[in-house]
């Protein structure tokens, strides 16, 4: 094992063994390297006054070198905030950007200890990070029975994790706290479980309230309790999207200091929240009450992102620092939120005028992209083919009876028209059924 992974588990070993043994088989090997190009670049570029040639770029009159058909559609921005490399961990100026809109949006942060967010190719390539980083083959994955479905590559095909399932919801159509605590004591012989919580849910647009917020915490303490070390993950991809009636702030913030056999990771990014899908810039923090611990999961977070991608894109960090310190953002953002609550207000008020009720019911949704009816006759996947071929409405089919409807994507006066199209769609198949 490299010296400087030795010393970096040396140090985590001291300060939360608990954490150390939740690392997996890479995650110990794994370090980011203090000798080598990066370093001695950094050091050049310091130091380096009259010739430095290091980094593998090219420089042009002071600067550096571009295709003037690429900055004439950037000429807004300097060449050095485009085409070099960005660091590893991600812009200094972006992670402080994005830790400091953490704690505005979640004022509970404001006292907690995390560290300063790393940035990822968006929040898949963070979930891989933590997969790396603490999945081994055989361990337990936790997530609910509704879910995204790159949960099972990322944690299962890629790291050979085993996925484990609870229901969502309760027969209350509340979380179903008492089946994740089941889950998670489940795991009591293995005495790791790595657990993932998404709100707001993918599928679903379920966001838990305060009081189930409450027994998530109590539940996830219970488990360290007993002797389990927790790895929890809160993928917030739509963080932000909180419409009514649901907590309005991470899980992270809850879970942190909540016991040294809980390691809370936030994954989250600009992709959704700041409607940028496409710039692929998203981070990853931790929470810990040692600056040392947190400092040496960053250099372990740092040497798989150095492993894999090297570094996140250059430009997409630019643009979104930019967006997040411009005077127009909140402005800017609140107008978006507010046309994503009339879509989901409308899709809510449609449902529940009873026009449908024969055909289908629908999962509990208060934020988010999605919700997801639950059909009531016919075949979900049956359906999905029959809306394409015959209306040209693309839907997703969850399983036998779900069918989740993303209604981010769909302008605020075609909604009905839509949730008419699949009515249709179902009275159709029922009258095929009939004969």
């Amino acid at each position: 094992m490299h010296s400087i992974a030795t010393q970096l588990n040396e140090t985590i070993q001291r300060e939360n063994p608990h954490v150390f043994d939740m690392l997996s088989n890479i995650g110990k090997q794994i370090y980011f390297p203090k000798e080598g190009i990066l370093s001695q670049s950094a050091e050049a570029k310091a130091k380096a006054k009259k010739y430095n040639a290091t980094i593998g770029i090219a420089l042009e009159n002071g600067q550096p070198m571009h295709l003037k058909v690429i900055q004439d559609n950037l000429s807004a921005f300097a060449p050095k905030d485009l085409y070099e490399y960005a660091p590893p961990a991600g812009k200094p100026e972006l992670r402080a950007a994005w830790r400091k809109k953490m704690i505005e949006e979640q004022p509970s942060l404001a006292t907690k200890s995390f560290s300063n967010p790393i940035v990822t190719n968006a929040l898949t390539h963070g979930l891989s990070v933590v997969a790396d980083l603490y999945a081994d083959n055989g361990d337990s994955v936790i997530i609910p029975d509704k879910n995204w479905e790159n949960y099972e590559l990322t944690f299962g095909i890629r790291r050979g994790a085993e996925m484990v399932y609870y229901p969502l919801y309760n027969d209350e159509m509340k979380f179903n706290a008492a089946g994740l605590r089941d889950a998670i004591f489940a795991q009591k012989e293995k005495g790791k479980a790595i657990i993932v919580l998404n709100f707001p849910n993918n599928p679903t647009g379920y966001t838990p309230g305060a009081e189930e917020g409450r027994q998530i915490v109590e539940v996830l303490k219970e488990g360290a309790e007993a002797g389990i070390n927790l790895v929890v993950v809160t993928d917030d991809a739509y963080f932000g999207l909180f419409f009514e009636d649901s907590m309005t702030e991470s899980m992270f913030a809850n879970l942190c200091d909540l016991n040294p056999r809980i390691l809370p990771i936030k994954v989250d990014g600009a992709t959704k929240e700041e409607y940028v899908w496409g710039f692929r810039v998203g981070f990853i923090t931790y929470a810990a009450p040692s600056s040392d611990l947190l400092i040496a999961l960053e250099q372990k977070t740092l040497g798989i992102i150095r492993a894999t991608i090297s570094s996140g894109a250059h430009p997409s960090q630019t643009f979104v620092l930019h967006a997040l310190t411009s005077p127009e953002f909140h402005a800017q953002k609140q107008e978006k939120f507010d046309i994503m609550k009339g879509r989901a207000n409308r899709v809510k008020q449609l449902l529940d005028t009873g026009k449908f009720d024969d055909a289908w019911g629908y999962y509990p949704f208060n934020s988010g992209y999605f919700m997801c009816l639950k059909l009531k006759t016919v075949d979900a996947e049956t359906l999905r083919n029959h809306l394409l071929d015959q209306y040209g409405v693309g839907t997703i089919a969850l399983g036998q009876t779900d069918l989740r409807v993303a209604f981010s994507c769909i302008e605020e006066d075609g909604i009905d028209e839509l949730f008419n199209l699949i009515y249709s769609g179902v009275k159709d198949l029922e009258n095929v059924l009939a004969k």
